[in-house]
């Protein structure tokens, strides 16, 4: 069995390849490689990549068995606004739903704030079209019916028009989706090229904003997706690779392409997804079950918090891209614009600034000597000697390390008065203190004490920082973990297959009578039913399939809801209260109290469907516990640290490096993917499966 990860960033594309050898019980090869990511077609990139992984692991491109892929390509479309012309049918009356939103302010004391919702509409207002027809609460009886010659005309005229996508998004249709459904049906006869989706089939949910807005995302990258995974399939065809592919959805699980072609807006954070699952399968064997992950790359960071072993998931309220609502489960991760190839700057008021604009992969820092002239993160940790010319991506991208000065110098130095070294180490400490403001904003902020945490730092920059990050959040200590800036990517290959089904169930819990716990056991075994045939449809054996109930549960009168876990038995009177107390649980750790003599109220009922996938094994490495292995050293070069100044700093190889070895700082630990930082008064400690842990000596 071969399996590929494949995770796309904005600098790099990172791949690596699991081979499970046939006679050797479980005995499992790994190797990972980095391309530079190709925005203009990132399946370019891909391919690429995995062709030359396959080169290194000695194997055949159609060997490969499955392919696991994490992508940004949806969430570029979104935050660069450059996805599909949508038309829109909706209930007559609510044509600027998607205008008003909820009336919300951006900046409550601005008076020239934007609202990418009127400034960048997903549905251009001309393209917003009513059609006649009304469905009632609480039932979703028919008050006015469908007026189906008003679609068909509609329809006729986004076709004139040259649309590429159509919703239909009509009142209470999470009720009843009859006339969706019967509107969708015309608008495929009129326009069979085109994607169309119906609101009850992306998000079947209440509040009409949220619902429109998502199904509108769901069209607006739909075409363009659609488009990137068929390149994508025949591109890896093209070059013999015939593997199954499943690609990284922002819930943490994965799917498969056909799915995702209807439902791209589960891929809205698909590329940080996977790097939050490989933390956590870090931490697993490492014993630490509560980490604070950090994914720096070359274009964001991007931060979560794994407590007790456990995903956090984002609360409805707050998951959103491009400050548009998106109302599907995403994991809880904060990104910023803080990287390798984050650009150094001062502004016009004299005040020094790093990012978030980025050199991205092109031309990329200055350093890199393809055109870059601003300096960037990256060419600060060059001119510090963080970073070396012959062993950067061990030796497969040559850097400059004089263009790295020249920028720092030509756009900081000189305008502050500073020296280059003095430079960039205030690039450093800027993006540091920026990092670690978001850390603190989705940990303390949420009710999470860091002290308790282990502050885990991967992608490709992760490890230089993230010493300096943990002792300013004061972190209990630092992970480096095997392949730092291949994190992302092997998270893809110990993700399980996810969906996840959703309807609204407003009602009461605490005072439910037996008609209202029948009505939630049958939406519940509905839901469970689509999941089934889905995993039936993916070729799932019904023994390796698992079910999941959630509720979410707000107080009554409350804005919005938080998830509570649901008994695997039918809800009934004699375990609803099992429900309300997770719900004042999670209501307690996300706010600090919880109110448990006030009514509880369900909005809305899901079921998550999985199912478990071969899981990527590390072999333990060979037991050594020296202190500063000779054997491992490469050879010593002048660094420049905080507080300290230039210091004669060893550099030792990571690959040469065995179990409970110890290396005492200050010292670079260098290997072909990221490069970790042991200061001085740290010393670093090689865990059982090559994984280290950093502390204070």
């Amino acid at each position: 069995m071969i399996r590929v990860g494949v995770d796309v960033g904005g600098t790099f594309t990172d791949i690596v390849l699991e081979q499970t050898k046939a006679g050797k019980g479980s005995d499992q090869d790994v190797v990972v490689t980095k391309v530079p990511s190709t925005p203009h077609d990132q399946s370019e990139g891909v391919v690429k990549g995995v062709l030359q992984v396959c080169e290194q692991a000695g194997v055949k491109p159609d060997d490969i068995d499955v392919l696991f892929h994490g992508t940004t390509v949806a969430t570029n479309m979104v935050i660069e606004r450059k996805g599909a012309e949508v038309g829109m049918l909706t209930t007559k009356g609510f044509r600027d739903i998607l205008h008003m939103a909820r009336h919300k302010r951006p900046h409550n004391f601005s008076l020239q704030f934007d609202v990418p919702w009127q400034s960048k509409p997903l549905v251009k207002r001309r393209n917003r079209l009513s059609i006649t027809e009304r469905l009632m609460p609480p039932e979703g009886t028919i008050e006015v019916p469908l007026d189906e010659d008003e679609v068909r005309q509609a329809a006729e005229l986004f076709k004139k028009r040259g649309l590429d996508a159509v919703i239909i998004g009509f009142l209470f249709s999470f009720l009843n989706d009859a006339h969706e459904q019967r509107a969708k049906e015309i608008v495929q006869e009129v326009m069979p090229d085109a994607f169309v989706c119906a609101s009850s089939e992306v998000v079947n949910v209440i509040r009409e904003y949220e619902r429109f807005s998502s199904t509108a995302m769901n069209a607006y990258i739909g075409p363009k997706t659609a488009l990137y995974l068929r390149n994508l399939e025949k591109r890896l065809l093209d070059n013999d690779v015939n593997a199954v592919v499943r690609i990284m959805q922002s819930n943490g699980g994965i799917s498969t392409i056909a799915n995702t072609s209807e439902r791209p807006i589960g891929l809205l954070l698909s590329g940080p997804a996977g790097g939050v699952i490989g933390g956590r399968w870090t931490g697993e064997h490492c014993d630490t079950s509560n980490v604070i992950t950090i994914d720096i790359g070359g274009t964001s960071a991007d931060i979560s918090v794994i407590q007790n072993g456990e995903l956090r998931v984002k609360n409805p309220r707050d998951t959103e891209v491009a400050s548009l609502p998106v109302l599907v489960p995403m994991i809880d991760i904060d990104a910023i614009g803080a990287g390798g190839g984050s650009i150094a700057y001062v502004d016009a008021g004299g005040a020094f600034r790093v990012g978030p604009r980025s050199a991205g992969a092109t031309p990329g820092p200055a350093c890199y000597g393809n055109g870059g002239t601003e300096p960037t993160v990256t060419d600060a940790q060059v001119v510090l000697g963080r970073l070396d010319e012959e062993q950067f991506l061990g030796g497969d991208l040559s850097i400059d390390a004089k263009l790295a000065r020249k920028a720092i110098e030509t756009h900081i130095a000189k305008p502050l008065g500073l020296d280059v070294e003095e430079a960039a180490l205030g690039i450093i400490r800027i993006i540091n203190n920026n990092m670690a403001l978001a850390i603190n904003a989705n940990s303390v902020a949420k009710g999470v004490d860091p002290r308790g945490f282990t502050l885990m730092g991967f992608g490709g920059a992760g490890p230089l920082h993230s010493v300096a990050l943990g002792e300013m959040i004061s972190a209990k200590d630092v992970i480096s973990p095997l392949q730092p800036g291949i994190t992302a990517a092997m998270g893809l290959l110990v993700s399980d297959l996810q969906y996840e089904y959703t309807r609204s169930v407003v009602a009461t819990l605490n005072d439910a009578d037996d008609n209202t716990f029948q009505h939630l056991n049958k939406v519940a075994d509905e839901l469970r039913a689509e999941a089934e045939a889905q995993l039936e449809a993916d070729g799932i054996d019904a023994k390796d399939r698992r079910f999941r109930k959630v509720m979410e549960c707000r107080y009554a009168g409350q804005g919005f809801e938080l998830r509570a876990d649901v008994p695997d038995a039918k809800l009934s009177k004699s375990n609803v209260q099992e429900v309300i107390d997770s719900f004042f649980d999670v209501h307690k750790q996300q706010y600090g109290h919880a109110f448990k003599d006030q009514v509880t109220e369900a909005v809305t009922l899901r079921v998550i469907a999985s199912a478990a996938v071969d899981t990527l094994r590390l072999k333990d490495l060979p037991k050594g516990g020296e202190t500063n292995p000779s054997a491992a050293l490469l050879y010593s070069r002048a660094t420049v640290f905080d507080d300290v100044g230039a210091a004669d700093t060893p550099r030792y190889d990571r690959m040469k490096l065995k179990a409970d070895d110890v290396i005492t700082g200050p010292a670079m630990i260098t290997q072909h993917n990221s490069t970790t930082l042991v200061p001085p008064g740290h010393k670093a400690t090689v865990l059982g499966h090559g994984d280290i842990r950093i502390a204070k000596s």
